[in-house]
């Protein structure tokens, strides 16, 4: 069961005004009371609530302030604009209440955003403006001469609204020669009154008496009522009739049906036929009681011949009067209590509601106040109240007979949007009665969620050489708010990708998270990339939420391989030596070739298209090493030219083709002999032949300038040594930087070597620097012409240029010879496997 809180009633107040503040809650901020004579007159000023509450004129105003009263009439109205308090319609303090005193009426301020409920109470002070009267004009009396002194004769006592000092104080009797006047209080305050003879009555000496009795009030100015009392004296009774008992006591509940028996009233008269018969009279009761019970008049029986309403009136006393024919009267008392029964059923009055809450409102935020009465009393008039409990409100009594509904734990809207709170009240009567009423509150959305991404990184393939604009895939985030708060949008965070902005290489759409390419991608030059997308909501202040992007661009068989050896030119050619003597599997070199592709684009196969002596060589299909299958014989050409495919592994294939010129000789003179006569059957461009001419007699120019440098470097030296010689000072041979001695005489350079080359045909040339050789390496220039000579056998290569080079070497020798002739120059490179031979 949920929160249940017990209430019951309570007794009036105790002072004038007050405010009282109540701190422990939130919802009943405090009660004020005030105090206003009855027939005020409309737009009276009952009291400044704004002012007495602490309340500003501009929160009643904002916060809708009014009056919710309990019954169907409003006696006070709120003027928000003011603050104050003023009487609607005109009070009637004995109608409001009758004679309960004090007499006040309740009523509720209520103000919303945020709700407080204020009580307030209006005491209604009674004014003196009833006049005492009379049930009767006349009242009749018939009196037995024989009458004793002290007999006692009962009137109806008079009635007055008002209550206090206003209502009725004394009685006086005129004239007062045979009677006195005694008044006597009942248990209830009421009054009832008796005539006591004083002075016997002589019927012969008046028949007739006439009194006036007078009811006088306390109030100011003094107001009097009064009725006229006219006895007739008959003849000697000697009797009374008297009461069984002089007073009756019985319960009646308030259930009973109309016809109920409540008591049965007796009277005993000693006297004799007429003057003993005895009958029974109600001397003075309400005008309520006089409907609600019935006297019989022979029987002395009581009847209800109403209903009864504990909640109106707990008791009634009834003044009963038992008379013989006589005149002699006796008076008893009837006391009626009624029971209370549980006849009422609680009832809730909603007096406030908020239809929604936001979801981040704290515990103990007000969602709604209620008022829950039972008109019943003590236990039956016990409320329990309580609402379901599977829901995070919990219930809090206020002042008597309020409660509020406050939250109890935090709210989340994601989880549940909407709750039906379920109030139930019950009293403690046997057998209970409750009654319950819904209500539904509904949690509205407060931006409490960022966007979350469907997947914590997102990772994606993409082939390289798309179109700009290619529509990668999408990115999705979803929100857990609702509306405004849900809408999610995306951006790039635009930082440095591989050097450049995320904005130049991709975007990404506002609106669904699509992620386009802006350009074309190229796996050689960037392979994967990364960068962030940031989803924000459209709720106040926004809520983000950024995750990482991986793109992978996959490689395409885009590149064909290149072959990196031997290098191919339009203007020399490169043949490998092989020896005669060369045995099977002689490697003769290695076709080198490179695909800036990857994977199995990337895996190069070689393969032989076309070859001289297809019989002689072979190609390792995956090292590309070029070797001979056979023995070489003396019949094999000198000139071999192979063909060599180098061919990827990528769908389609790509390939690339490499020219191989092998010599297969054991001396140069022999290879130069077969190769001077190659000729060239391509077309070249004249322009480039001019440039070649011009080329060649700069080169010229520059050697000619160079050989005569050197030559007098030589005649400097040759003087500086004879003048020396001459000086009997010891000879330390001296040499140029950079140059060391070979083999006794001249000079050769040994840190730097350059290679020129040309064809046989002069249009063609190629100049080139190349690394520093080891110092065995011949160079034939025309500053060392007396090492080539004498490594020719002094025979001038440059004057005869058509004359055969005969060149010896011993074995197992490493280096380079430059040949020079009137039409070519020509580069041998030399090791003690191979010789490579560069035209």
């Amino acid at each position: 069961m949920g929160d249940w809180c017990t209430t019951g009633r309570r007794g009036g107040w105790q002072v004038l005004f007050y405010i009282l503040c109540l701190s422990a809650l939130d919802s009943v901020t405090g009660q004020a009371r005030y105090s206003i004579p009855e027939e005020q007159s409309e737009g009276s000023i009952v009291g400044n609530i704004g002012r007495d509450l602490g309340l500003e004129v501009k929160r009643l105003v904002s916060g809708k302030a009014r009056i919710i009263t309990k019954g169907a009439r409003q006696y006070v109205d709120l003027n928000r604009d003011k603050g104050l308090l003023v009487v609607k319609e005109r009070i009637d303090r004995e109608e409001l209440c009758g004679q309960t005193t004090p007499c006040s009426f309740s009523f509720e301020l209520i103000i919303e955003n945020p709700i407080q409920l204020y009580r307030v109470t209006v005491e209604v002070r009674d004014i003196n403006d009833n006049t005492p009267s009379f049930p009767k004009d006349e009242i009749n009396l018939e009196i037995s001469e024989n009458a004793v002194s002290g007999a006692r004769f009962s009137l109806e006592s008079a009635v007055d609204p008002d209550v206090g000092v206003n209502s009725i104080q004394n009685y006086s009797l005129r004239p007062k020669d045979n009677f006195k006047l005694e008044v006597h209080s009942q248990a209830d305050g009421g009054k009832y009154i008796e005539m006591v003879l004083q002075t016997p009555l002589d019927r012969e000496e008046q028949e007739t008496l006439s009194l006036m009795l007078i009811a006088t009030d306390g109030g100011e100015p003094q107001r009097t009522g009064t009725v006229r009392i006219h006895i007739t004296v008959l003849d000697a009774n000697d009797n009374a009739p008297v009461c069984g008992q002089p007073v009756y006591k019985t319960d009646v509940k308030e259930s009973s049906p109309k016809g109920t028996l409540i008591t049965t009233v007796s009277a005993d008269d000693a006297d004799q036929g007429v003057n003993g018969e005895v009958t029974f009279s109600i001397a003075h009761v309400a005008k309520e009681a006089k409907e609600l019970f019935e006297l019989n008049v022979d029987t002395g029986e009581i009847k209800l011949v109403g209903n009864l309403d504990f909640e109106k009136t707990k008791n009634y006393q009834l003044n009963v009067k038992a008379r013989d024919q006589g005149g002699f009267t006796d008076t008893c008392k009837v006391v009626i209590q009624i029971i209370d029964e549980n006849d009422n059923v609680p009832t809730i009055q909603l007096m406030s509601h908020s239809n929604s809450i936001p979801e981040d409102s704290p515990p103990g935020t007000t969602v709604a106040v209620i008022n829950v009465e039972d008109a019943d009393s003590d236990g039956n008039g016990v409320v329990l109240c309580y609402i379901n409990a599977d829901i995070p409100f919990k219930i809090e009594s206020s002042l008597t007979d309020y409660y509020t509904i406050v939250t109890d734990s935090t709210l989340d809207r994601e989880t549940v949007s909407e709750y039906n709170v379920t109030i139930t009240v019950s009293d403690e009567g046997t057998p209970p009665l409750s009654s319950n009423k819904s209500i539904t509150v509904k949690v509205s959305d407060v931006n409490d969620n960022p966007p979350k991404f469907d997947q914590p990184v997102y990772s994606k393939s993409i082939q390289e050489n798309n179109s700009p604009g290619f529509s990668i895939f999408s990115v999705r985030a979803s929100d857990a708010d609702w509306g405004q708060n849900a809408r999610v949008s995306y951006f790039l965070d635009d930082k440095q990708v591989n050097g450049v902005t995320a904005s130049s290489v991709v975007s990404v759409n506002l609106e669904n998270g699509a992620i386009h390419a802006v350009r074309s991608f190229d796996y050689e030059q960037i392979k994967s990339f990364q960068f962030n997308v940031t989803a924000r909501d459209g709720g106040s202040p926004p809520l983000s939420s950024v995750v990482a992007v991986r793109i992978l661009v996959q490689d395409q068989n885009d590149n064909a391989p290149q072959v990196l050896y031997p290098v191919q030119t339009s203007s020399s050619l490169v043949a490998e030596m092989v020896p005669r003597s060369a045995d099977v599997g002689y490697l003769v070199t290695k076709v080198v070739a490179v695909d800036v592709d990857s994977g199995q684009n990337a895996w190069l196969s070689y393969k032989l298209q076309k070859a001289t002596d297809r019989a002689l060589f072979e190609v390792g299909l995956q090292n590309g090493e070029i070797r001979t299958i056979r023995q070489v014989t003396d019949k094999d050409a000198v000139k071999q030219r192979l063909t060599v495919v180098v061919e990827d592994n990528g769908q389609p294939s790509r390939s690339a083709t490499v020219n191989v010129n092998v010599a297969v000789a054991d001396s140069f003179p022999e290879v130069l002999s077969e190769f001077t006569d190659f000729t060239h059957d391509k077309e070249y461009n004249d322009n480039l032949t001019f440039y070649l001419v011009l080329a060649l007699a700069v080169v010229s120019f520059l050697f000619i300038t160079c050989l005569v440098v050197i030559i007098s470097v030589k005649i400097y030296r040759w003087r500086q040594s004879r003048v020396l010689y001459h000086s009997n000072l010891p000879v330390i041979p001296y040499y140029p930087p950079r140059y060391a001695d070979t083999l006794g005489t001249g000079t050769l350079q040994h840190v730097y070597n350059y290679e020129v080359c040309r064809t046989t045909d002069s249009r063609k040339s190629d100049c080139k620097f190349v690394r520093p050789c080891s110092q065995n390496v011949l160079i034939m220039d025309p500053s060392c012409t007396g090492t080539m000579q004498r490594m020719q056998s002094e025979q001038n290569i440059l004057d005869e240029p058509d004359s055969p080079l005969e060149v010896s070497l011993p074995s197992q020798t490493d280096g380079e010879l430059l040949v020079l002739t009137s039409s070519r120059i020509i580069l041998f490179r030399f090791t003690g496997k191979y010789s490579r031979l560069f035209f």
